[in-house]
């Protein structure tokens, strides 16, 4: 995710708290994704079109975030 981002991604991950807590998030969500469709866990209440929309939108805050650090 990122590959232009990816020395700032290790900076942030280290010193900001908050992006390294929505980044984690955003890898389970990807695994847990995977996990279901690959029928390694069953499916939840939010199915994997609600973790997609989730995983998406903690995306679009961690570009965000980047685009602010690198400027």
């Amino acid at each position: 995710m990122f590959p232009e981002f990816r020395d700032l991604i290790s900076k942030l991950k280290k010193e900001d708290e908050h992006f390294s807590r929505l980044f984690n998030k955003h890898n389970d969500l990807d695994q847990q994704i995977k996990n279901i469709e690959n029928r390694i866990e069953p499916e939840g209440r939010a199915g994997v079109d609600g973790l997609k929309k989730e995983k998406l939108k903690l995306k679009d805050e961690l570009y965000q975030i980047l685009k602010k650090a690198a400027a």
